[in-house]
């Protein structure tokens, strides 16, 4: 059984430490902490059982919203978990008066890209050089 809820900055370490499993460049907790702070930032943590397995978070500001970081553990993917948490960020993002969702993934990311494609995503633009290791980011639109 799956659940996805939201949490705030108590549960900063919580987010790293997914964010740890899903990326090779993770975030420090402060960074968690300090975003989960801010106004318009939403934090969901997908739990699998009682285990946290994926991690949203999203900010909303002037009707439109974007997806800071989205991700699944690496031993809890192919579960169809990542489809769980965009949906729920699409909700969130509802329910914040956006009509858009916006979000940057490395050109790399064949598996992320078809997912966002998935759900209905496409192309509005490219950040040249975005990444440490000089890929391009793209940037992705979704009307909500």
């Amino acid at each position: 059984m799956t659940r996805i809820a939201r949490f705030g900055p108590e549960a900063s370490a919580l987010f790293a430490a997914i964010h740890a499993e899903a990326f090779d460049n993770a975030w420090p907790d402060a960074d968690f902490g300090r975003l989960l702070a801010s106004s318009g930032v939403a934090g969901l943590i997908l739990e699998a059982g009682a285990t946290p397995a994926g991690l949203a978070l999203i900010r909303s500001v002037a009707g439109e919203s974007e997806i800071l970081t989205i991700g699944v553990a690496a031993s809890h993917r192919r579960r169809g978990f990542a489809r769980r948490l965009l949906a729920a960020v699409q909700e969130e993002a509802r329910r914040a008066g956006s009509t858009r969702v916006f979000l940057e993934v490395s050109e790399a990311n064949a598996p992320a890209i078809a997912l966002y494609r998935g759900a209905g995503f496409v192309q509005a633009g490219r950040r040249r050089a975005y990444y440490r290791d000089g890929r391009d980011a793209l940037i992705m639109a979704l009307t909500l």
